[in-house]
């Protein structure tokens, strides 16, 4: 876990001693992480002889930050700046990051990148539109996720050249557990025998995909009850795909689940995490979200 009282000290400490340049004079190199699956991975890689910047706070969803002056100057000093990119966040196209430092870690994946349909909407007389975007929850096929630890692992080598040895060893760990969910969340899948699933968001279409599951979403903010209008759209989703199966991307109020089950839906808890949790790690976190998968899907066979 990397609580943000940590990194904001950290934040500090490289305003104070660096502004842009390289950390080689503290006493650990330090990456700077867009999300907290790459903070996760840098922590592992690091062995705790790197400090890892996480900057978003708890109570913003990453995509939307928009990070302040001193957020960009701590970001600017970091010996690797990690990014998850497939359009995840739009500020690292408009701060000046350096080029040598900087590592788009989806990159090498490009082809394999869903795109979706965003909402439509209208631009004055021209009437309405919708627009192609790109999903950027990659990391929830596990797959990808080591094929960006892998890359994250590569750069922290090139960049830290004392500690390559180290984080070889450990990036062989760490994608070992990545195989390892990556393994059971296609036996789970595989042996699912379950029909479409709605999300409360669309997080999940890179784990739909890995998984060959049928995962459509509505637009629901995890920080509010949903509205009866919202609900009224659930269920007509509902009985458009036949969907007996509901993920919520954070935990949803008693009252919400229990509407949830009147509508014959059986529902479950999956953060896609984006964000750092309060408790627990990432492969905890995963593993326990797949516990709950599996247990949902035996319900809704």
């Amino acid at each position: 876990m990397i609580p943000n009282c940590f990194t904001r000290r950290t934040a500090l400490i490289l305003l104070s001693s660096t502004a842009a340049l390289p950390l080689a004079a503290q006493d650990r190199p330090v990456v700077a992480a867009g999300n907290y699956p790459l903070a996760y991975f840098a922590e592992r890689l690091g062995g705790g002889n790197v400090e890892v910047l996480f900057l978003v706070p708890t109570e913003t969803d990453p995509p939307l930050w928009r990070p302040g002056i001193s957020d960009i100057a701590a970001i600017q000093g970091a010996d690797v700046i990690a990014l998850n990119g497939a359009d995840f966040s739009t500020w690292p196209t408009k701060a000046s990051l350096p080029r040598s430092r900087t590592v788009d870690t989806s990159a090498g994946f490009a082809d394999r990148m869903i795109t979706t349909e965003t909402l439509t909407h209208s631009h004055g007389e021209s009437g309405e539109h919708s627009h192609l975007a790109t999903a950027s929850y990659t990391w929830l096929d596990f797959s990808l996720a080591m094929e960006q630890a892998k890359v994250l692992a590569a750069a922290m080598a090139r960049q830290i050249p004392e500690q390559a040895s180290a984080i070889a060893a450990r990036r062989d760990d760490l994608l070992s557990d990545l195989a390892a969910l990556d393994a059971r969340a296609a036996a789970l899948a595989g042996n699912a025998g379950v029909g479409p699933i709605i999300a409360s968001h669309p997080r999940y279409q890179y784990f739909g995909a890995a998984y060959d599951l049928a995962i459509s979403a509505v637009e629901w903010d995890a920080r509010e009850a949903p509205s009866e209008a919202q609900w009224a759209a659930l269920e007509r989703l509902i009985t458009e795909t036949g969907a007996n199966l509901f993920i919520w991307e954070a935990e949803p109020s008693p009252a919400a689940r229990e509407r949830m089950s009147a509508l014959g839906v059986i529902d479950v808890v999956f953060p896609p995490l984006a964000n750092a949790p309060a408790d627990g790690s990432f492969v905890e976190l995963m593993d326990a979200s797949l516990d709950r998968l599996e247990d949902a899907f035996q319900q809704a066979r």
